[in-house]
């Protein structure tokens, strides 16, 4: 199968990375273009335009918001103008619901498909092949991506024929990420501003009832103050929350913890923190408790 890859930032170029070691011809493209020639060098294929991206039976996008996928996507040298008939745009971004829906009818036009497949997981777990895979669209075109999600992750999680509910699952994870960190920064300065070892609190976490990825992962990032470089950047985080904001308005569904880690991510970038990791926000939980470092 030939596969076009655009998108080569911090997930991508683990993503992109894998199907090749599982023996795809990959098409890659970046609009940065020395992002990839560490792919080149392991036998991928660089393509000067996005058209030229999109002449495989696959093209996976994985890019950073939805006017970039729209950027790809739509237009002259686009996606939908050079992929086959037939041929399936997998969607790997973080985008809206709305965006989702888009995609699919206008792919629909072109008797094109489109699949949204969102991944779970930060750079180190794309580049060891072991996402988590959120699909959702037309079950023969999902079928057909099954060999490449192998590749490039652990385990795929199908969530039917309408490819905008892999995002709203995708946007919800990422709120509930968004919320652990804020929950357990605010109680890491409850802890630490009370003289308690943060290290410590935190083994104790995550050896009883929070032994969790999610816990080890962030509490560790929380408490090593690890948030350069960024695994995810906190304006990413920032439109992610976002999207979920904009999803439960159009359902009609309050998130008002949302609101809340919205501001941490306005405070955090309005203080110069464009470059560090999401996890930074607890920075600000600290701060508020008059237990900053």
């Amino acid at each position: 199968m030939k596969v076009g890859f655009i998108g080569l930032g911090n997930m991508g170029i683990g993503m992109a990375g894998s199907l090749l070691k599982t023996g795809y011809e990959v098409t890659v493209y970046n609009r940065t273009a020395a992002k990839a020639e560490a792919l080149v060098r392991q036998g991928a294929r660089r393509a000067a335009r996005v058209a030229d991206a999109a002449r495989g039976e696959v093209v996976i996008t994985m890019l950073a918001d939805d006017a970039a996928v729209e950027t790809m996507a739509f237009g002259d040298d686009g996606i939908i103008a050079a992929l086959r008939p037939g041929g399936i745009h997998v969607s790997a971004s973080t985008i809206s619901v709305a965006l989702a829906e888009k995609l699919t009818a206008a792919h629909k036009d072109r008797g094109q498909q489109f699949v949204s497949a969102p991944v779970f997981g930060r750079p180190e777990a794309a580049a060891a092949a072991k996402l988590f895979v959120v699909a959702a669209g037309p079950t023969q075109a999902v079928d057909s991506c099954q060999p490449l999600f192998d590749a490039m992750g652990q385990r795929t999680f199908r969530f039917g024929e309408k490819a905008s509910n892999a995002n709203l699952v995708k946007l919800s994870g990422n709120f509930l990420i968004v919320s652990t960190i804020e929950a357990l920064s605010e109680a890491l300065a409850l802890v630490g501003k009370g003289g308690l070892d943060q290290h410590e609190y935190l083994d104790f976490l995550t050896s009883t009832l929070f032994n969790a990825p999610i816990y080890k992962t962030y509490g560790n990032l929380i408490t090593e103050k690890k948030f350069h470089p960024a695994g995810f950047a906190a304006p990413l985080g920032l439109k992610d929350v976002r999207l979920a904001l904009a999803a439960g308005e159009s359902l009609r569904v309050a998130l008002p913890i949302a609101d809340i880690v919205r501001n941490r991510f306005l405070t955090l970038l309005a203080n110069g923190g464009e470059s560090l990791d999401w996890s930074a926000i607890s920075q600000l939980a600290a701060k508020d408790a008059g237990f900053a470092k």
